[in-house]
């Protein structure tokens, strides 16, 4: 899915709030701004909005020498959602159809993104879970839970941190030993990383691979050799977020894709209204290349 003039105002405020985060120094707010636009300008026509964030909030980490800008952020959402583990285990031992609550639960996660969302506060997660069944949906829970009981090999692509501790929920449902769980492999925005899949529990119940990448989506030609045997050996590939709908949506793959609807771009590209919990099912022939942004122009 390639990046849309829509979504240059958003890599301007996003890049402007992480470098806020990172440092108060002015003089490097109004570089990234400045030079956010640059790239933006260079883009490659097939170029994603996921591999054009990446290159910028590379540049972030270059300018103010803090190489992950959302730690302390990240931190708190896991502690926030293992707080909230235990109440969500009793409920889903009580719901009518435990799969299809937990699929619901971990799309709901999905709201910690703060890509998206810079001020996200508990309450809004919060709200997002309690209204988890009355939100509107879109997809065919039961085809994806029996695609899912007869795959041999299943590839979790994982998003952000927090929402990492909700896809344990879903996880749980699925057949034991078949579930490979993959997080980024360098430091993102609140993405889950390693470390973070490790920190809520993550490698307890599933192998945890990373993806080798540091682009908040797969951008399989940025992907280490051994995520993209593993992406290739996936009898189906469940995707959460955003970032790996814009990333992968043309890839040839059995891909779930699980995400809330969170910007104008992806609800025209999907056909859905904004805040919608979707499960896209998507089996695409190729097309395009993978594209990346030339460094070497700034």
């Amino acid at each position: 899915m390639t990046l849309e003039l829509d979504c240059i105002p958003c890599f301007v405020r996003n890049v402007l709030a992480a470098a806020r985060f990172a440092t108060p120094d002015k003089l490097v707010h109004e570089r990234i701004v400045e030079e956010a636009l640059l790239m933006a300008a260079a883009r490659s026509p097939n170029l994603s909005a996921p591999a054009m964030s990446q290159y910028i909030h590379r540049r972030l980490r270059e300018l103010t020498g803090v190489a992950d800008v959302y730690l302390n952020a990240k931190r708190r959402f896991n502690a926030l959602a293992l707080e909230l583990l235990p109440e969500l285990q009793a409920r889903l031992s009580e719901a009518e159809d435990p799969f299809a609550y937990a699929v619901r639960l971990a799309i709901a996660g999905n709201v910690i993104d703060l890509g998206v969302y810079e001020s996200l506060q508990e309450v809004d997660i919060r709200r997002s879970l309690q209204e988890v069944l009355t939100e509107p949906f879109c997809g065919e829970i039961s085809s994806f839970g029996a695609t899912l009981s007869t795959a041999g090999r299943i590839l979790y692509l994982a998003d952000n941190t927090g929402e990492i501790v909700f896809d344990r929920l879903l996880i749980e449902q699925l057949p034991a030993g078949r579930v490979i769980v993959a997080v980024r492999g360098g430091p993102i925005l609140n993405d889950a990383t390693m470390a973070d899949a490790q920190a809520v529990g993550m490698d307890e119940i599933a192998e945890v691979i990373d993806n080798g990448s540091d682009a908040p989506g797969t951008v399989l030609c940025d992907c280490s050799r051994a995520f993209q045997d593993s992406f290739k050996r996936a009898d189906v590939i469940i995707a959460k977020g955003q970032g790996n709908f814009e990333t992968l949506r043309e890839v040839s793959a059995n891909i779930f894709f699980l995400l809330k609807i969170k910007c104008s771009v992806v609800a025209n590209q999907t056909g859905l209204a904004m805040g919608t919990q979707a499960l896209i099912h998507h089996n695409a022939a190729p097309v395009g290349s993978c594209q990346m942004l030339s460094e070497s122009r700034f």
